[in-house]
């Protein structure tokens, strides 16, 4: 079986989060981290959790939403306090769209970090066009322990960012033709630091790329990569499933 590392769930349109599951489950999909990213919609994704026994999911402010929300280390730990949570984040930087100065940004990515140490549970850490400080601040808060959710950098980042103890995960980005660069980077990861995701309803993988995405498609964006390592599918989908077992602590995947 297969895990979507990185979903959400409750924002797929005109559907539920049950039917999105069994869609997903009958293409060889069997677990999904359905991902937080403000503490508004956490009862709800807490909730799916509940009635699912296939989801889990996190506590985080996405980095673009820090502007209008801030959070304390003592209010995520004790979000995070359920069996269901297995992750805090995302959270990260992301200077795409960043009109001002990165400094709220900073301050709230730094204070994920030390919820997560606290309470000994990964980062899930989103990064666009900030790179060089998301490995900064990573390296001085001495984060160990996480994924660089949806990568997008060369090797020299991801190379970094496993040196510090962090997985890599791969989403339909690297099944676009123009995405050479990521590509290289899928070759030569080792596959014990490999994920992968959709951050579904985001980033359709080929072949249904520009439309609304699923769970179900993490088995294209793992297919690809088995063609593009010359690897076994099956090695692809059992290395990607132990790795996050350890990662999240979730067991009972196979």
């Amino acid at each position: 079986m297969l895990v979507d590392s990185h979903c959400h769930l409750d924002l797929i349109k005109n559907t539920n989060p049950e039917t999105i599951v069994a869609a997903a489950q009958a293409n060889g999909v069997g677990h999904f981290l359905n991902v937080g990213l403000d503490l508004d919609h956490l009862p709800n994704l807490l909730a799916i959790a509940k009635r699912i026994d296939s989801v889990s999911t996190s506590v985080g402010i996405h980095p673009n939403n820090t502007d209008k929300i801030t959070v304390d280390i003592e209010t995520l730990v004790k979000k995070a306090d359920n069996k269901n949570v297995v992750a805090i984040g995302e959270t990260g930087l992301d200077y795409f769209r960043l009109s001002g100065a990165a400094t709220q940004q900073q301050q709230q990515f730094r204070t994920h970090i030390r919820a997560a140490k606290e309470i000994d549970k990964p980062l899930i850490i989103h990064c666009r066009e900030a790179a060089a400080d998301t490995i900064r601040i990573l390296k001085e808060e001495q984060a160990t322990e996480g994924v660089m959710h949806c990568f997008v950098e060369d090797w020299d980042i991801a190379q970094q960012a496993m040196e510090l103890g962090f997985y890599i995960s791969f989403s339909g980005i690297v099944t676009f033709k123009n995405a050479k660069i990521l590509q290289d980077v899928a070759k030569k990861i080792p596959l014990e630091r490999m994920l992968v995701e959709t951050d579904s309803p985001y980033l359709a993988p080929v072949p249904h790329r520009g439309k609304d995405n699923q769970p179900a498609y993490v088995k294209h964006v793992a297919e690809f990569i088995a063609e593009l390592r010359e690897e076994p599918f099956a090695t692809i989908e059992q290395v990607t499933t132990e790795n996050f077992s350890r990662l999240f602590k979730v067991q009972n995947l196979f």
